[in-house]
């Protein structure tokens, strides 16, 4: 038996010792390709590229940001409610296992067939021109899944004693939702829309047939019904990500190879702020949210919660 407990022992040992070795690769190689992509993006630097002429990114920049919180703006309370109603009010019954599978259908789109989806209904048949809105409408079909999903989990792996604390104190269950269920699972809904995020920040396939590649901004112009106002979200205008296609394959420039890294390293570490200001955001609510200690789970917060708002 000793020796049996030996063996077990020097194999935990050993297994100890490969997920640490497989961890530090994958480490490695994270920080490795980050690297890489910002050394090279750097080289040659020159303040001129961020500026918002014909030569700098500023625009694309500009696009970039602006369009990312359109598709936020339109697929995260959409796809929060979706969350809440499969984890809270969807019954187990065919509707609800049809839903499931159009979910799981809409996450495994090719971005290329969603991007001719939004061609056709919101450019073609809205008769308009390629526009930020219809991007930001394209995106928000590739993000619902992922953050509908995100939403469920998230609710659905919250302990039973926050909503039986909550309904023994007085509350509705849409009061529970509200002021309970959602402000103790929004660390991981924030993870959603991180995720969300980062696929608008990087998508490209699906903004060239939506979006278009304009770059026209007159930055005196305000007026939202001017097709060269920034903040017009049915003016054309294209980002980073469509930025760098068009450098590696049809620019003529001489230093089109450089803005092209450039834009790469901008793009990857303006993913990198988002992702650790929407952390902190989530961390914020989280600590707002209760006062509770993960070892222990009684009604006493959900009672701090609940008498905090009424």
């Amino acid at each position: 038996m000793k020796e049996s407990y030996n063996r077990a022992k020097i194999m935990n040992h050993i297994m100890t010792i490969v997920f640490y070795i497989v961890a530090g690769f994958f480490l490695l190689l994270l920080v490795s390709f980050a690297g890489y992509v910002i050394i090279h993006g750097f080289e040659g630097f020159h303040i001129s590229l961020l500026s918002f002429d014909r030569n700098g990114i500023g625009n694309q920049l500009f696009n970039t940001i602006y369009l990312v919180f359109l598709s936020l703006f339109v697929s995260v309370p959409i796809g929060v409610l979706a969350g809440i109603y499969m984890a809270e009010y969807a019954k187990k019954n065919a509707f609800t296992t049809f839903i499931r599978i159009c979910i799981e259908t809409l996450s495994s789109l090719p971005s290329i067939v969603v991007g001719l989806f939004g061609y056709l209904v919101f450019i073609l048949m809205t008769g308009s021109k390629w526009n930020l809105m219809a991007g930001a409408m394209a995106v928000s079909i590739l993000t619902l899944p992922l953050i509908c999903t995100v939403t469920e989990d998230a609710l659905k792996s919250l302990p039973k004693e926050y909503k039986d604390g909550s309904f023994g104190v007085g509350a509705t269950h849409w009061q529970t939702i509200i002021h309970v269920l959602i402000p103790a699972s929004m660390k991981r809904i924030m993870t959603g829309v991180i995720l969300a995020a980062g696929r608008g920040f990087g998508e490209a396939a699906v903004l060239l047939y939506t979006a278009g590649m304009s770059t026209d901004i007159n930055w005196t112009n305000w007026n939202l019904s001017s097709p060269s106002c920034p903040l017009n979200p049915f003016r054309p205008g294209e980002t980073l990500a469509l930025h760098i296609w068009s450098s590696r394959t049809e620019a003529i420039m001489p230093n089109a190879a450089q803005i092209a890294n450039f834009s790469s390293a901008i793009l990857m570490i303006l993913v990198f702020a988002f992702s650790i200001g929407a952390r902190i955001l989530g961390s914020h609510f989280d600590s707002n949210s209760s006062s509770r200690k993960e070892t222990k789970i009684d009604k006493e917060p959900v009672q701090t919660l609940l008498q905090s708002k009424y």
